[in-house]
């Protein structure tokens, strides 16, 4: 595995960093300090540019860091699914990388998995049970199943 991009191993250093409990604790303080030092600047127009100017860059910047280990996290989680889905037997591996896919197609298969879930909803009501691997026919938007076109 390659190693780590310096700015990749900052905000990964950053993002733990600003997790912490301490963190908190010290952004608490220097807003409290800064609280405090307002009666000395007679809360003037520059005592608050100081705290709207420090906290405006520094939520600039966390957003970018949060964004790169939030990027970095759902990846890892994707691939980890993927493989979960490819080692199960009779599992769907069209659903491999299905974050990739457009809207469009991610919603026709949304609406075929609800169908299942309907269709599970209505056997637990006629008193069958809903456990088991019923096939997904994965219908594409022309609403063809994929078993119709490979001519099954």
């Amino acid at each position: 595995m390659p190693a780590a991009s310096a700015f990749q191993r900052f905000a990964r250093a950053a993002a733990s960093m600003a997790g912490k409990p301490a963190a908190f604790l010290g952004a608490a303080f220097i807003v409290i300090m800064w609280a405090v030092t307002g009666p000395l600047f007679h809360f003037s127009d520059t005592w608050q540019l100081v705290i709207n100017t420090s906290t405006t860059i520094v939520t600039f910047l966390m957003v970018f860091l949060i964004q790169n280990t939030q990027n970095r996290d759902t990846e890892a989680m994707q691939l980890k699914l993927d493989e979960l889905i490819r080692a199960t037997r009779g599992a769907h591996l069209a659903l491999l990388n299905l974050e990739k896919l457009t809207d469009r197609d991610i919603a026709d298969i949304r609406a075929d998995y609800e169908q299942l879930a309907r269709d599970a909803r209505e056997d637990l009501e006629r008193g069958r049970a809903d456990t088991g691997t019923p096939e997904v026919k994965h219908r594409d938007r022309t609403g063809t199943t994929a078993r119709q076109r490979a001519g099954a």
